[in-house]
């Protein structure tokens, strides 16, 4: 019934083995792929025509991890699996990135990619599992693909590159990188790093791109064997049609694109463009040409006019050289009741990041395959239309929002405090408020401000940088800080974020079929220089925290205290916890380790609930006064509540000095007392004594009589 074909190799230690011809048989490619024990299905449908009109390439990657691939049942109300998680759209992402360029020109046919986890061994992460799943169905797929790609995830473990670490290893690492390319070149690269210098960021991917090369070697083999038929296409031939749009607009282009400011550039090309329609597009609408086809066109013709300039003479579109970072302007303090603030402006794009300090009860609970987690640090990145003078919906955030903020957050995630030095919940929310070219890199420098503005403690400044390339066979210019055009027109998006002494993030992506060491190299070095300068820049508005919190944000004092003491803290159904947050006004947070962390903007809400807690938690001390209320009386004495919950008997003949008759005739319940303790009897029970005490001044009387006796 089935015809199956497999591939197994060894890889970084573990088997891999990929599997066709039994799942999925009715999409285009199906490969069930498993490495250690964890397993995922990926599958590739392409449809046979494009839509008509289709003036864009529709391809849509869907990566999704279903919790029974790890023994779990979902949480929540529904008890199934819902909207993309943060993970999922981040994988879906990291898929997409690699595959995308090696699509042939002109290929617009609907095409989609579902990579589903079905088991998770908790040790190998899935994400460059399903890379590697993807390349391989969409190679046996028959769609036109030039492929296959290769995927690896590299470690940096005491000064030794590792090959796909576990996932136990991840927190030995000082990187995490992950790197996807062809047998002959890089096309996408994502990490964090702790600061390590280009060399070793470079190092890293080679590395990764030597490490997946027998994955590239498995998947053909696996298509030898279980490849369909390549789908007959051939990219449409729309030379005759570019020839005579670019005799019609060159010159008109080139003048255009020697506009330096944005809105005046879009113009001229707007005006352009209305000229080529009005020429091959008459009044009734007719055309030798569909209109699809001539907007493509344009497109492409735009792109060769800017990179010709730029090759030809080394100058940009907005006149600056390949190097030259735009002017900067970065301002903290900008809001001024926020915890912290700043607004970061780079040419025209802008950024105003706002920075906001809460306590545990505000940390983010991720449920994620491999168990519960909480997230102290948050970077949401918003990008409205109206940034680059547009309308649109406004909803929730897509995957250019989630992808963004989660580059920004591997920038400046290395250069946070510990939890144990720095107790707070940080959510930083950038708002793009102008942009070109860049806006994630400007959320990095004005997260990194607006942080150092509210008083948390960074390591160190951090800044980003956004480069590109332009590249025609042999030619090519590397180009700092791009515009939005030169990202679309370009052949690389190179991101580098850092401190003065290295590397925090870097992401790339390649719209070519892949580039060189040589240039990656290049390219690393002069955002070297760049980082450093915009760095420089930042540093004229704030150069390092602040010693103090501001005004607004809250305080957060911790305290330990004895596990076995913890109920006692919290009270019956939470009772004792409740009262204190109530009666004190600060909020409490008790770990499970007996870490109680207090939080308030009032420091003396902070230390009444420090004192409460101390209370409950602390043993009283014998030969110690204390104050007490009365809570209780008895024919025998009274009942004093004198520490905390503590509750201790003043024996009738401790009440007074001289005989007592009743306890009621010294006494009331609700009276406040002074109280020596006296110790404990054979049974534990706490014994208490008022007659040698001074209930007026609260000494005990006998050290009142010394200390008189000695200023006679």
């Amino acid at each position: 019934m089935f015809e199956t074909h497999k591939v197994e190799i060894e890889w970084a230690g573990r088997p891999l083995i990929l599997e066709t011809g039994k799942i999925a048989r009715q999409a285009d490619g199906a490969v069930l792929a498993t490495y250690g024990e964890t397993v995922v299905l990926a599958t590739v449908v392409s449809a046979k025509e494009p839509k008509p009109g289709q003036d864009f390439f529709p391809l849509t990657v869907n990566y999704q991890e279903k919790t029974y691939a790890a023994g779990k049942i979902p949480g929540g109300y529904f008890k199934r699996e819902g909207r993309p998680s943060e993970k999922e759209t981040l994988v879906s992402r990291l898929i997409d990135r690699p595959i995308r360029p090696l699509f042939p020109a002109g290929y617009k046919n609907d095409t989609q990619v579902v990579v589903t986890v079905m088991q998770h061994d908790l040790e190998n992460d899935p994400d460059v599992l399903s890379m590697v799943a993807a390349s391989a169905a969409l190679t046996l797929s028959g769609v036109p693909f030039m492929g296959p790609v290769g995927g690896a995830r590299v470690g940096y473990i005491n000064g030794e590159y590792v090959l796909n670490p576990h996932l136990d290893e991840n927190d030995e690492s000082v990187l995490d990188l992950v790197v996807a390319g062809t047998s002959e070149a890089v096309l996408m690269v994502e990490s964090e790093a702790k600061e390590l210098n280009e060399e070793i960021m470079l190092g890293a991917v080679m590395f990764g791109h030597r490490g997946f090369q027998p994955v590239i070697d498995a998947i053909i083999k696996l298509a030898e064997a279980a490849a369909k038929e390549p789908r007959d296409f051939t990219a449409p031939d729309h030379s005759e049609l570019e020839a005579a749009m670019l005799k019609l607009t060159e010159e008109e282009l080139r003048a255009a694109y020697k506009n330096t400011e944005k809105a005046a550039r879009y113009a001229a090309v707007d005006a352009v463009k209305a000229k080529v329609k009005a020429h091959f597009v008459d009044a009734e609408g007719n055309s030798s040409y569909p209109s699809d086809v001539i907007g493509s066109v344009f497109k492409e013709l735009q792109a060769k006019i800017v990179r010709w300039n730029i090759l030809d003479t080394k100058s940009r579109i907005d006149g600056r050289d390949l190097e030259t970072v735009r002017p900067i302007v970065a301002e903290v303090g900008l809001l001024p009741r926020t915890h912290g603030s700043a607004l970061f402006t780079r040419g025209e794009t802008q950024a105003i990041v706002v920075a906001t300090l809460g306590t545990g009860e505000d940390e983010q609970y991720v449920d994620s395959l491999t168990g519960m987690y909480k997230e102290t640090f948050m970077l949401h990145y918003n990008f409205p239309p109206y940034s680059v003078g547009e309308t649109g919906r406004m909803g929730s955030p897509g995957r250019r929002e989630i992808g963004h903020g989660k580059l920004a957050w591997r920038a400046v995630h290395p250069m946070l405090p510990t939890a144990e030095a720095f107790p707070y919940t940080l959510r930083v929310v950038s708002e793009i408020t102008e942009s070109n070219g860049s806006s994630s890199m400007a959320t990095v420098c004005g997260t990194s401000l607006a942080l150092m503005d509210a008083g948390v403690p960074l390591a160190k400044p951090v800044a980003g940088i956004a480069m590109g390339l332009i590249k025609e066979d042999e030619r090519f210019a590397v180009l700092s800080d791009i515009l939005g055009d030169e990202d679309h027109l370009g052949d690389m998006d190179f991101k580098v974020a850092g401190t003065d002494a290295g590397i925090t993030s870097l992401q790339m992506d390649i719209k070519i079929e892949g580039i060189t060491e040589e240039i990656m190299g290049i390219a690393l070095n002069q955002a070297k220089g760049g980082r450093l300068h915009i760095l420089g820049e930042m540093a004229k508005a704030i150069s390092e925290s602040r010693g103090q919190l501001g005004e607004f944000a809250p305080r957060i004092e911790t305290m330990n205290i004895p596990v076995d003491k913890i109920r006692e803290v919290i009270g019956s159904g939470g009772k004792v916890i409740r009262e204190i947050v109530e009666k004190t006004g600060a909020k409490i947070n008790i770990e499970d380790d007996g870490t109680i962390k207090i939080a308030s903007a009032s420091g003396k809400e902070i230390e009444a609930a420090r004192k409460w807690i101390h209370s409950i938690v602390a043993e009283p001390e014998i030969g110690q006064i204390y104050e007490g209320t009365v809570v209780k009386i008895a024919d025998f004495g009274a009942f004093v509540n004198f520490f905390g919950p503590r509750d201790g008997l003043v024996h009738i003949s401790q009440l007074a000095s001289e005989r007592v008759a009743k306890t009621s005739d010294v006494v009331k319940e609700g009276q406040k007392v002074w109280v020596k303790l006296l110790g404990f009897d054979e049974r534990g029970k706490v014994r208490l004594s008022m007659k040698i005490i001074d209930q007026a001044t609260g000494k005990e009387i006998a050290q009142e009589k010394k200390s008189a006796e000695d200023a006679e």
